[in-house]
């Protein structure tokens, strides 16, 4: 499923002489045709290939000498082998003598690992931030990043966007009571994105309180905030073996729910993810395109929704030295 939106029109000042060079790693090449078509262009040509060892091979196939290039890529399954294929692709851009590289990464891997929990730990968040600066890279632009602080990891310009626009338009067309809407996050970590959603959808918030006993296992122990008798939707950033978020909605119903909806930004689908959605007791589950979903059975209660009309102006703007975070109304709420 696919939602169109529409941003304030405004004078584009794009250089003729150096537009936009859109390029695409082989991670995600349907969603790079569709930020090039709401940019009004395509997705310039490369050679990318696999010697017999599994070394990647890249060649760009125009002049980008002088030019802006973006480069869209996301770190998904299999992770390390996209991410050295976009490190070469962007070495082949700076040889190249691309004025600029953008790095778009709609998911970013290895994520997760932003802080030592425990002794003799890395922490590959800044491991894969110091790589792309190292490579060539002039900015990245990523979506609903883990935690904030990446951003912090990067000695580069950092432009972070939000899914969350599209996933609450999804909801505000949703025929549904939105009087008995509730915005929950399935974690403490979580709280300040779900807020975001509930103050955008004008519902209250509430919050499932968990404990990880283990690696990749999550259990859900109560709940802060009324639900009896809710529709309740559950706003995370990935769903990735779906244990956090099954367990959550099983609580929530046990707690009275009436409905509950699952909706993320990332819909990574590891291991028994998708088996575990469908016995779920969860209406339907809400996800982006930011990682392609390319499975041979998709349970019919996940909807996918398309982020290229947001990557795509992100892009625009970014190309155009205008606000990105105005995109998402940050400016006005701070000025309030």
């Amino acid at each position: 499923m696919e939602l169109t939106m529409d941003f304030p029109q405004r004078e584009k000042v794009i250089n003729p002489t150096h537009d936009i060079k859109l390029f695409a790693g082989r991670s995600h090449m349907k969603l790079a045709n569709e930020i090039a078509e709401y940019l009004g262009t395509t997705v310039g040509p490369m050679i990318i290939k696999n010697f017999a060892d599994g070394e990647i091979y890249v060649q760009v196939q125009q002049s980008i000498r002088g030019d802006d290039v973006f480069v869209i890529q996301p770190l998904s399954n299999p992770v390390n082998e996209n991410l050295m294929e976009l490190l070469i692709i962007i070495d082949a851009f700076k040889r190249a003598s691309a004025k600029s590289i953008t790095a778009v990464i709609p998911y970013y891997g290895y994520a997760r690992q932003d802080r030592k929990t425990s002794g003799r730990e890395a922490i590959t968040a800044k491991l894969v931030a110091d790589l792309l600066t190292t490579a060539g890279t002039d900015r990245v632009l990523a979506m609903d990043l883990h935690t904030g602080q990446i951003q912090g990891f990067f000695n580069i310009l950092v432009d972070h966007v939000y899914a969350t626009p599209v996933l609450t338009e999804y909801f505000k067309n949703l025929n549904i009571d939105k009087s008995k809407l509730v915005a929950v996050s399935p974690d403490t970590g979580g709280v300040q994105r779900t807020r975001y959603f509930a103050k955008t959808l004008d519902c209250p918030l509430a919050i499932v309180d968990k404990r990880r006993d283990k690696h990749n296992e999550a259990i859900a122990d109560h709940v802060i905030g009324d639900v009896k008798g809710k529709t309740c939707v559950l706003v995370d950033d990935m769903i990735d073996t779906a244990g956090t978020i099954c367990e959550a909605s099983k609580l929530l119903k046990r707690e009275g729910a009436e409905k509950v909806y699952v909706c993320a930004a990332h819909g990574v689908f590891s291991g028994p993810a998708l088996q575990r959605l469908e016995e779920a007791p969860v209406e339907e589950v809400i996800v982006t395109n930011s990682i392609p979903l390319e499975r041979n059975y998709i349970p019919s209660k996940i909807k996918q929704l398309s982020v290229a009309p947001i990557l795509g102006e992100a892009i625009s703007r970014i190309h155009d030295n205008e606000s990105v975070s105005s995109l998402f109304g940050f400016e006005k709420e701070y000025k309030s």
